[in-house]
This record gives structure tokens, C-alpha cells and sequence, in this order.
């Protein structure tokens, strides 16, 4: 039978210890999790756009990454990976590992709009973190310039004169464009052909083309084409006029009274990746988008820079999920 000078012995020299380290662990775990948000990033980052180079996520997902290579002294590298209204690359970042070192540029339609669509193996209100609302995207309505139509009210007249025999362009189905235009269509009466593209790209770039008769897209791929004229403004999507279009009505003031549809774009990463870092990553995001030469090339665009907390981006994600999935199961929206 042991006696109680080994039983003082056996506790002092293995149960104690044992203890001890258990008592500890939570401060090794913090010191290790706090290093981790003192040495990010130590190695090269990648942000994911879910379209094709060219469109408005794809432009600002590279002024920012950009900026952020400068702050960071570390390659940040933008990768498209466009395909399925942009679910391909949603799934391909949720599914990434939680480190801080894959992020995402998202959109409204990635975030809030195309789970209700579509049957993703992933839930993006659930299975990504929310980091900084970047900006939010005005939205125009462009035509092609032989279409005649000079105002929203003649779009849907000549319409109404040839059901679905107007067609558009957009990124996707589900994508931001697609349903701004079922919006209007729901709003109005009118009905149109949709000819869904892989990404804002090549939908701007055959509605320059003429394979198409007119879209709504982000100001920031769209601007360049309007001030060249070979695209035509006849409305902008927000509940005011663009200071960059100052002549160019809204929808609402275009006859569709309430009509408004706004755009953003997020950074976002998988869940789970460690709190510290999102707040690592989100003051170093808001720091270069406060500097006055981002700041400015991005409103120039077409974009506002937002810039705002996780936590107030989560809500946004939140809310608009919401919103959207009411509105397309009300209004029986169904990808095609």
C-alpha cells in the first residue's frame, strides 16, 4: 500500500505538473493565436474574384490588392475563378483553409442572393466571415447605341410592343445585374430575353458588340464605354443621380416610382479563420482605403468606399439575404 509520503511524491511530480500545464494552456493558446495576428501576413496572400477578369469585382479586387502588396510587403494575388453565377469561386473560398491567407472580393449576388437560387454545397452566410464592405457599386442602365430607345419609359414601351423579343446581358444568373432587371421587369410589366455570361466582362464586351440590346451593371466597367460612346446611359439604378452621370436620371425618376437597386463589394474568408486576424486584416483594408489615392481612383469608378466593421458588414450580409431570398421566392425567380 502506498504510503502518504509516495502519494506526496507521485503528486508533486506528475499530477501536479499536469495541472499546471492545464492551467497554462489558455495562455499559450492566446500568446500563439496573438502571434499569429502580429506576423500576418508572412507569406503571399490570394484574394478570389468569382468572375473572369474584366468586370467591376475583377477592377477594384485589383486596385485593393495593389495597395495592400505595398502595406503588407507581400504579394497579394488576385484569382479568377469565374463559373456558375459565380458559386465556382464562393465554394472554392468557403472551403478554404481558415488562415487568413485566402480571401475573397464577394459581391451581393455571391453573399445574399445565390443560395436562393441555386443548390450550393455551401451556405456563404454561414461558411464565410464577414471582414469590411469595401464599396458599394452604382448601377446603370446601358444600351447599345443602335437600340432607339432614348429613356427607361421607351425601353419598356418597345417591350411591351415585342414581348421577349428584347434581350440582356448579364454576369450570370443570380448575379447583381440579372436580378436588377427582374426587378424592373416585375415592377413594370415588361418582359425580356436573358442571355447569361461567365462575369460582367464579355457581357459588356458583346453588348459593345450588338449581340445584345442593352444590360444593368456596375458604373465601374460601364463608365469607360459610356464616355467613349459606344454605350448609351439612360438610367442609373440608385435612389440618386451619379455625380459622374449628373444628367442621366435614376429608374425611379424614369417612371418606375421606388425602383432602386444597389451593388457592394466585400471582402470576405472562410469561417473560423481567427478573430484577430479578421480585425488585422480589416484595419490594414480600411487604412489603404482611406489613403487619398485609392480612395479617389475608386469613387472616379463609379465606387463609394465603404469601409466598415465586420461586424456592421455581417449584419449587411445578414440583412440582404433576407431581403433577396423574400424576393425571389415571392416573385418565383428560378436560374435557368
Amino acid at each position: 500500500m502506498p504510503t502518504l509520503k509516495s502519494l506526496e511524491s507521485l503528486l508533486m511530480f506528475k499530477v501536479l505538473p499536469c495541472i499546471i500545464s492545464a492551467l497554462l494552456l489558455p495562455a499559450s493558446v492566446s500568446a500563439q493565436t496573438q502571434s499569429a495576428s502580429q506576423t500576418y501576413p508572412n507569406k503571399p496572400v490570394t484574394m478570389i474574384v468569382a468572375f473572369p477578369p474584366g468586370g467591376g469585382t475583377d477592377i477594384v479586387a485589383r486596385k485593393v490588392a495593389q495597395s495592400l502588396n505595398t502595406l503588407w510587403n507581400q504579394p497579394v494575388i488576385v484569382e479568377n475563378k469565374g463559373g456558375a453565377g459565380g458559386t465556382i469561386g464562393t465554394s472554392m473560398a468557403a472551403r478554404a483553409e481558415a488562415n487568413g491567407y485566402t480571401l475573397m472580393l464577394a459581391t451581393l449576388g455571391n453573399m445574399a442572393i445565390n443560395q436562393h437560387l441555386y443548390k450550393m454545397d455551401i451556405d456563404p452566410v454561414k461558411d464565410l466571415a464577414a471582414i469590411t464592405n469595401v464599396v458599394g457599386v452604382d448601377f446603370v442602365l446601358v444600351t447599345n447605341p443602335n437600340l432607339p430607345v432614348k429613356n427607361v419609359q421607351e425601353l419598356i414601351a418597345l417591350a411591351k410592343q415585342k414581348p421577349g423579343k428584347l434581350n440582356y446581358s448579364s454576369s450570370g444568373m443570380g448575379g447583381a445585374p440579372h436580378l436588377a432587371i427582374e426587378l424592373l421587369m416585375s415592377m413594370t410589366g415588361a418582359k425580356f430575353t436573358h442571355v447569361p455570361y461567365k462575369g460582367s466582362g464579355p457581357s459588356i464586351a458583346d453588348l459593345v458588340g450588338g449581340q445584345v440590346d442593352f444590360t444593368m451593371d456596375s458604373l465601374v466597367q460601364s463608365l469607360p464605354q459610356i464616355q467613349s460612346g459606344r454605350l448609351k446611359a439612360i438610367a442609373v439604378l440608385g435612389s440618386k443621380r451619379s455625380p459622374l452621370l449628373p444628367d442621366v436620371p435614376t429608374v425611379a425618376e424614369s417612371g418606375v416610382p421606388g425602383y432602386e437597386f444597389t451593388n457592394w463589394f466585400g471582402l470576405v474568408a472562410p469561417a473560423h479563420t481567427p478573430v484577430d486576424v479578421i480585425a488585422k486584416i480589416n484595419q490594414d483594408v480600411v487604412s489603404v482605403l482611406a489613403q487619398p489615392d485609392l480612395h479617389t481612383q475608386l469613387e472616379k469608378m463609379g465606387a463609394t468606399v465603404i469601409a466598415n466593421t465586420s461586424v456592421q458588414f455581417e449584419q449587411q450580409i445578414q440583412s440582404d439575404s433576407t431581403k433577396w431570398g423574400k424576393i425571389i421566392k415571392d416573385g418565383d425567380i428560378k436560374a435557368e
